[in-house]
């Protein structure tokens, strides 16, 4: 089961928009002569219609990203009488291959409309890809611990140090130093973080397990994100194929974890395994796995990668917001200033790398 942050951790190593591999955008030409004179020949696109496009585009992540954290909440510690957090994890893992599959198949249907890679599995690249499919592992399996043990109105709070561990694991494993703006954004960050933690505690609703959790996760984010790039190349830059190898080196190293927890018992006695709803939850929690990092790209590839991190930070605020209401929470001033702070200091952080690729 994955989640916005964990796919959104691949925009974190790229400067530049993504393209959108599930849409097609070409007609097979290669001549740069013949694409140029079908933009001059094609009529401009309304102001109003492109707005409305990116509306649509941004409403469609928001619908994605937050159903797929509420499916998740319910399925790892809601209404459902299921303690298996990484057989859950597992079966999402399972449901993300063949979901790759089966969009193949409609590229073979409507390939005037659908372009998606054509799956195809090597041992060998496999095994190349296995050190970065350990840290996916450890990536969304601390994750959905954290989801588990923490509500979801706290959850972006418990989350919120991915920015922070990006800049650190920067510095020591690419050497790649950091201007003192965002530093001090990242400091922002950090004050956020701790005063949530703290009132959260004072609230009486705080798990330091699920903060550990959730540091946890942070830094397999940002782990993540930086060792991609190295990996990348081996299966031709393409994001799905990683996706694909991905989510099948993880289905065979979940399998372990799913008996190292103990969570055999958990998974033959509970009575969910025998009803409708929870498989429903299941299948739903893996569609919208895969989806996700379909709504990123394209979100990126209509607006850019800063509104991108804007419409992502928008949709923290809403989340908890959401949250709240819908699960009756009564939460204090400083624990919303607290989510305010780290808004803000992403935002910061958001801003200042902006202006920096600016200069480059």
């Amino acid at each position: 089961m994955k989640s916005t942050h964990d796919i959104e951790a691949v925009h974190l190593i790229s400067d530049e928009p993504d393209r959108d591999p599930l849409l097609k955008t070409g007609t097979g030409e290669s001549d740069a002569d013949s694409s140029v004179g079908r933009k001059m020949n094609r009529p401009p696109e309304p102001l109003s219609r492109r707005y409305l496009r990116v509306l649509a585009v941004v409403s469609l992540y928001w619908f994605v990203s937050i159903s797929m954290v509420f499916v998740n909440k319910r399925l790892l510690s809601g209404k459902t009488d299921f303690d298996a957090p990484f057989f859950v994890t597992w079966f999402q893992c399972v449901i993300s291959v063949i979901g790759c599959y089966g969009v193949y198949g409609l590229t073979l249907m409507f390939p005037d409309y659908i372009e998606f890679p054509r799956p195809k599995l090597n041992r060998t690249t496999c095994l190349k890809v296995l050190p970065l499919s350990v840290v996916f592992c450890a990536m969304i399996g601390f994750n959905n611990l954290c989801l588990q043990s923490v509500g979801v109105s706290f959850y972006y709070v418990g989350r919120s140090l991915t920015t922070v561990f990006n800049v650190i694991c920067t510095f020591l494993i690419l050497g790649q130093k950091t201007s003192m703006n965002a530093v001090i954004s990242c400091g922002v960050i950090v004050f956020g973080f701790w005063l949530g933690v703290d009132q959260e505690g004072a609230l009486g609703s705080l798990s330091m397990l699920g903060v550990i959790y959730g540091v946890m996760a942070s830094l397999c984010v940002a782990l993540f994100a930086i060792y991609i790039k190295k990996v990348l190349p081996l299966v031709d830059d393409n994001i799905w194929t990683l996706t694909l190898y991905n989510n099948v080196n993880a289905s065979l190293l979940f399998i372990p974890l799913i008996l190292l927890w103990g969570e055999t018992p958990s998974i033959l006695g509970s009575p969910e395994v025998v009803r409708f709803s929870f498989w429903f939850d299941m299948m739903v929690g893996g569609v919208l796995g895969l989806a996700i990092g379909s709504v990123t790209g394209l979100q990126v590839k209509v607006t850019s990668p800063l509104t991108h991190n804007i419409s992502g930070t928008a949709k923290a605020a809403a989340q908890t917001l959401l949250a709240t209401q819908i699960n009756a929470e009564i939460k204090s001033l400083w624990w919303w200033v607290s989510n305010a702070v780290v808004l803000i200091g992403t935002l910061m952080y958001t801003r200042v790398k902006q202006l920096e690729m600016a200069k480059k």
